[in-house]
């Protein structure tokens, strides 16, 4: 850092948290109004073109999910903006099996809540400016991360120079690739599917009438989810398709001009959701399990795609990392020590073990029994996608997934406050 000016944050932070997208700037909101002191670290503006979180995508978030956003205070603002998936159709192309499942018929208002990615960042980071307790170094990357026994050195460049802060805790939000886990010495396993996923906005001449569609093909998963709309009672007839496909089929599909690439997307998916006569922009993103050895290490905690990246089936990823966030807030807020103390992430690590473990072979298994062309395993699995449609408590088990695997659910994945912070995350 020779030649660079330098500016110094001498108190020491509870909390440092590098990386601001959807899960990074969750855990900071859950944690306004608890007295701890927090440093959220981002390389982009929410608002960014380069904002990797908070791109064109969408997230299907469980009903656990929407209880964290209304017990940290967000969800009314995004409620505007969320499609309710009131029912779900689950097939097998080529295939007889099917499968569905209506909240209704569980006593659910809804089975989720299809919200885009960049309304999300937008309402996070608008709570984020009422708590003088968190402070934000926006653009700002981390240069260095130095762990001592009891406290953690970063050095953060933005464009006034380098700050150094020091903190009990360093929370690695910053996806993928972390430089924080790399700099912890954790190592992750990356296991490739071979498949892209494209995913764009379309619109059809069928309302999606809070329908979202799950279909398994020989390449990969396709799913269709109902966008929220402007139209009578918020009807819409916009989707979001995500359609898994080989690397080299995805490229094609790209090159295709938009009447193209609905054809094929017709072809491929049958007319359940009407005729296609619209694309919004089309991106691809890779498709692989990313594990992290483990989620935390002296004065680090792993949360998001640091600590797992998951294959979009079924819309895991987000709900469990951010069901991992609400726990570290839990943990973080009752603790009211040392944040970074060995015993307190010894105690995350085995509290989120079950349910990390638990999504992520749910997950893997779906994306690998339904993508085999074994024609025992066809048979297998559409006749277990019929045995499930005829079998209610087997429906109200999957309903139950955004509760997550573990035995213990979080006080804000229940709709419940932390300890000492109220609902909007203001001190009672």
């Amino acid at each position: 850092m020779s030649g660079s000016s330098q500016m110094f944050a001498p108190s020491v932070l509870d909390i440092a948290i590098v990386g601001g997208g959807m899960v990074g700037a969750s855990l900071a909101v859950a944690l306004r109004g608890t007295g701890l002191t927090v440093a959220l670290i981002e390389a982009h503006a929410p608002d960014s073109a380069a904002q990797p979180s908070f791109d064109e995508r969408t997230t299907a978030l469980g009903n656990a999910s929407r209880r964290i956003f209304e017990a940290i205070g967000v969800w009314k603002s995004l409620a505007p903006a969320a499609a309710r998936i009131e029912r779900i159709h689950v097939s097998d192309a080529g295939h007889f099996g099917f499968a569905r499942l209506d909240a209704r018929e569980l006593g659910l208002e809804a089975l989720g809540f299809v919200v885009p990615n960049r309304v999300i960042g937008r309402e996070l980071w608008a709570a984020l400016q009422s708590d003088p307790a968190i402070s934000v170094h926006m653009p700002a990357r981390l240069e260095s991360l130095q762990v001592h026994a009891d406290v953690a050195n970063l050095a953060v460049r933005s464009v006034q120079g380098v700050t150094q802060l020091c903190a009990r805790l360093v929370v690695a939000a910053d996806g993928a690739q972390s430089l924080v886990r790399a700099a912890a010495g954790l190592s992750a396993t990356v296991d490739d599917y071979q498949q892209v996923a494209i995913v764009a906005s379309m619109r059809t001449d069928q309302a999606n009438d809070g329908m979202a569609y799950e279909r398994f093909t020989a390449a990969g998963p396709m799913a269709v989810l109902p966008l929220a709309g402007t139209g009578a009672a918020g009807s819409s007839s916009w989707r979001t398709l995500v359609w898994a496909a080989r690397p080299d089929d995805a490229q094609r599909l790209m090159t295709l001009d938009d009447a193209a690439f609905l054809r094929e997307w017709q072809i491929a998916f049958g007319w359940r959701a009407g005729r296609a006569v619209e694309l919004g922009k089309r991106a691809v993103y890779p498709l692989a399990l990313s594990r992290s050895t483990r989620t935390t290490a002296p004065r680090i905690v792993l949360l998001g795609n640091a600590a797992q990246s998951l294959h979009p089936v079924a819309g895991q990823g987000f709900n469990l990392a951010l069901r991992d966030a609400a726990d570290l807030a839990e943990l973080l807020v009752e603790g009211r020590g040392d944040t970074g103390a060995a015993d307190l992430l010894a105690r995350f690590e085995a509290a989120r073990a079950e349910d990390r473990d638990g999504v992520i072979a749910f997950t893997d298994t779906l994306v690998r029994a339904f993508s085999s062309s074994n024609p025992l395993l066809s048979r297998a699995r559409d006749a277990g996608l019929l045995l499930f449609d005829m079998l209610p408590p087997a429906k109200r088990a999957l309903s139950r997934v955004s509760l997550g695997f573990g035995k213990r659910t979080p006080r804000l994945a229940r709709g419940v406050g932390l300890a000492g912070a109220g609902p909007q995350g203001t001190r009672r």
